[in-house]
């Protein structure tokens, strides 16, 4: 589903991604993690586009992200994308933010558009907010509107770009549990976190990236368990729970 090929990015003269090779087969989890700067955030924007590269190549169901000839507009409506800071329109209610994309980008009737958005506000346990604007709800709620948005568009694959860092702690689990449910669900995810808990739980793979590098790229208990680079090994003793 996403085939990452000899990757490498550059600003000006710092070299950000380096070689990065790796793939999300349909229906697997992979998470990314490694410490601040480490490139991982560089790394899945990429795959979406958002990061321009210089070096290798990104395919993501079938299409190549770094040819001109890619529509990335279309390419991006397949690939769902949930960033740290939820970015949801806070002039438009919750509902016209479920729907705008379905309309404008996938040519959904208004009403059908509307059902899909509701009936995924649902789902992610926040019917009942629909006629609400953004900054009347809590993160953890907006950021799970942003996962709602991001599935009414159908997506083959989902990107989630540190989806809990800016939360309070205890707004964490309630993002954390409907990204469990899709997982369970069989969605092709990469996910860049730093929840070691989470990623035990529902990783197929992990990527643990230092310095723009993929160091490991490993089962999940083999990562885990037995982590084969030494500054893996100081990554989970930092931030696994004693």
């Amino acid at each position: 589903m996403i085939s990452l090929n000899n990757v490498s990015k550059w600003y000006g003269q710092f070299q950000v991604l380096t070689g990065c090779t790796t793939e999300v087969k349909k229906g697997e989890v992979v998470v990314v993690c490694g410490p601040s700067g480490s490139g991982k955030s560089t790394l899945i924007k990429a795959v979406n586009g958002l990061e321009p590269f210089q070096e290798g190549e990104i395919v993501v169901g079938g299409h190549s992200v770094g040819d001109k000839q890619t529509n990335l507009s279309k390419l991006r409506a397949k690939v769902g994308m949930v960033f740290q800071h939820f970015e949801l329109f806070p002039h438009l209610s919750i509902t016209q933010n479920l729907t705008l994309a379905q309309i404008k980008v996938l040519g959904r009737d208004r009403d059908a558009a509307t059902t899909k958005g509701l009936a995924l506000l649902d789902r992610v346990g926040l019917r009942a907010h629909a006629d609400k604007y953004p900054a009347q709800l809590s993160g953890g709620q907006q950021q799970r509107v942003a996962i709602a948005r991001a599935l009414s568009m159908d997506p083959i694959a989902m990107l989630f770009d540190e989806p809990t860092s800016a939360l309070d702690p205890e707004m964490i689990n309630e993002v954390l549990d409907v990204m469990v449910e899709l997982a369970q669900e069989g969605m092709t995810m990469m996910c860049v976190t730093h929840e070691m808990g989470f990623a035990r739980k529902v990783a197929n793979r992990v990527l643990f990236m230092d310095k723009g590098i993929i160091v490991e790229d490993a089962r999940n208990d083999a990562f885990f368990e037995n982590p084969q680079s030494d500054r893996a090994k100081e990554f989970l003793m930092r931030v696994l729970p004693h």
